[in-house]
């Protein structure tokens, strides 16, 4: 994904200054005709490839009668946290990511949401296709749930003061998310759009210690988010802003049974 816009070609109708091609690299000055400035007869034409075989070539005569390499071991610890440890690992590092943790059981939790969306001052809350409808039973009418639409544009999921949802898996020692659009869930945008996103955890069953523990576990052909604390970002002063790229308020309900 391109961070940057790529330069203009040219400065003016007789080639000026230009060929900046982001991050390919730099291809040279216009001279007006359409060469490079300093390119000889000689020098190689279009994208360097005369460069680029020359460099590999030097590397497969170097490494020719190298060894082959060993294979990767994969007997290391995939976790360094006991299985006591989990929940409360990842309770500190959601905090420490400024993400709002809450504890509760299956008979707590509709209340609590009801609460959380109450306090947030919440007209209005999206609604995943399959999200359980015994987390919202204790949310007053007054609340308007709204689907999780394909056609609602950006503006429309602006306006939409909180979204709720299940995940897919958090993972202790990164204090991350992950969800993976599954129903109870809902499409990407509606975690990333709304300013207040409260995500529900069940302990039980999705709660790994690690990365390596993760990843075997999630489908790398879905839409995965991964997310560690509300959206924040900062300057090269390091002046922190929240808000920016996703939902400025992530609250996090530690689901028990």
């Amino acid at each position: 994904m391109s961070t940057g816009s790529s330069a203009d070609s040219g400065t003016g109708a007789d080639g000026g200054v230009g060929g900046v091609s982001g991050f390919g690299g730099v291809s040279g000055f216009g001279t007006g005709d359409g060469s490079r400035a300093g390119a000889g007869p000689g020098a190689d034409s279009g994208s360097g490839a005369g460069s680029r075989e020359r460099i590999l070539a030097r590397i497969r005569t170097a490494v020719a009668d190298a060894p082959e390499a060993p294979e990767a071991a994969r007997d290391y610890l995939d976790t360094h946290t006991p299985d006591a440890r989990i929940v409360d690992l990842l309770a500190e590092n959601l905090a420490d990511y400024r993400a709002i943790v809450h504890r509760a059981d299956t008979e707590e939790l509709p209340a609590l949401i009801a609460r959380l969306l109450a306090e947030r001052g919440a007209r209005t809350v999206l609604v995943p296709p399959l999200l359980p409808s015994s987390w919202l039973s204790a949310t007053p009418a007054s609340i308007t749930r709204v689907d999780d639409d394909v056609e609602a544009t950006p503006r429309e999921l602006d306006a939409v003061d909180s979204v709720v949802t299940g995940c897919a898996l958090a993972i202790a020692e990164t204090g991350t998310l992950v969800l993976d659009a599954a129903p109870d869930q809902g499409r990407r945008r509606i975690t990333l759009v709304p300013d207040h996103h409260i995500c529900v955890v069940r302990t039980a069953d999705q709660v790994v210690g690690s990365v390596p523990q993760a990843m075997p576990r999630l489908d790398p052909t879905r839409p995965l988010t991964w997310i560690s604390g509300p959206s924040a970002t900062s300057d090269i002063e390091l002046d922190r802003v929240e808000g920016v790229h996703g939902p400025r308020t992530l609250e996090v309900v530690l689901l028990t049974d």
